[in-house]
């Protein structure tokens, strides 16, 4: 009798579990959108579940049609590219300094990058704002 109880509360939780996986295979930093995704009914562990969850983020690593998507592999989109050029901004209260470098990494906002100012040539590094600039 114990049995049957735990494989009756065990079923209905099975069936509800759902993974987000691909519809199509999916590369590397690609940004996903609804139209890629589709509900499984395999259970996974540190998969998504939602598909809205998903949508707008971006992929660190390729993803194969019929794949789970794993949150561990979602990122924010990047708003900086390799070799971009970007604002470097420094502001120390009275004193802002404004030139323009190269970003020698990619990154989204909060990310922290490094960016070789192309006046000097020097490297340093900068926190991603959530308008590209550098700071």
């Amino acid at each position: 009798m114990r049995r049957l109880v735990l494989i009756l509360l065990w079923v209905p939780s099975a069936l509800a579990a759902q993974t987000v996986v691909a519809e199509r295979t999916l590369r590397a930093h690609t940004v996903v959108v609804a139209g890629d995704l589709a509900l499984s009914d395999q259970a996974v562990g540190g998969a998504a579940t939602d598909i809205d969850a998903v949508a707008g983020r971006e992929l660190r690593a390729a993803v194969y049609k019929g794949q789970p998507i794993l949150l561990s592999n979602l990122t924010a989109p990047a708003l900086v590219e390799r070799n971009q050029m970007v604002t470097l901004l420094f502001d120390n209260g009275a004193v802002t300094i404004s030139v323009e470098g190269r970003a020698l990494d990619r990154g989204g906002p909060g990310d922290l990058v490094r960016v070789m100012n192309t006046m000097s040539r020097q490297t340093v590094q900068g926190v991603i704002t959530a308008d590209g600039t550098v700071r």
